[in-house]
């Protein structure tokens, strides 16, 4: 969200009346403008079918920090890397990598709503440093992450 968008919803939030004045018309339009101008954020996450992959899937859902390499995860539901990975991204339309990013990030979303810090969301996560956090987050959605709880 930019900071003009910021400060125009919360504008917006504050108006009383259903009609809108001409001002409010014209800032209205501002804020349509600028939700069109964001990136878009596709947060939909299909869950893989095949039942080894729906394995998998359920566990990073529950532990999105489990920082187990593509060939572990695997291993523990018996198949090769080779088919985790296009199987993974034939059922769900995201390599593996990205499918478990979208993971952390929508559970990001979660504790960035309930006042946890950048830092605790990005280590309990299972990021190695805050640094790469921040930056994957900025490209899917446009802002920081301290930026996007305000």
């Amino acid at each position: 969200m930019t900071g003009l968008l910021r400060e125009a919803v919360t504008r917006a939030a504050t108006w009383k009346e259903a009609l809108l004045t001409a001002s409010q018309t014209r800032l209205a339009g501002v804020i349509l403008d600028e939700i069109r101008s964001l990136p878009e954020a596709n947060l939909g996450l299909s869950m893989p079918r095949d039942d080894r992959l729906l394995r998998i899937a359920r566990a990073l859902s529950e532990r999105p920090d489990d920082g187990r390499r593509l060939e572990a995860w695997a291993a523990w539901v018996g198949i090769s890397p080779r088919t985790l990975t296009r199987r993974f991204s034939a059922e769900t339309g995201f390599s593996f990598t990205e499918w478990r990013q979208r993971v952390r990030l929508l559970r990001a979303l979660e504790l960035l709503a309930a006042g946890k810090s950048v830092t605790t969301i990005a280590l309990d996560l299972g990021y190695e440093n805050v640094s790469a956090f921040i930056a994957l987050f900025r490209r899917v959605f446009g802002s920081t992450p301290g930026r996007y709880k305000f």
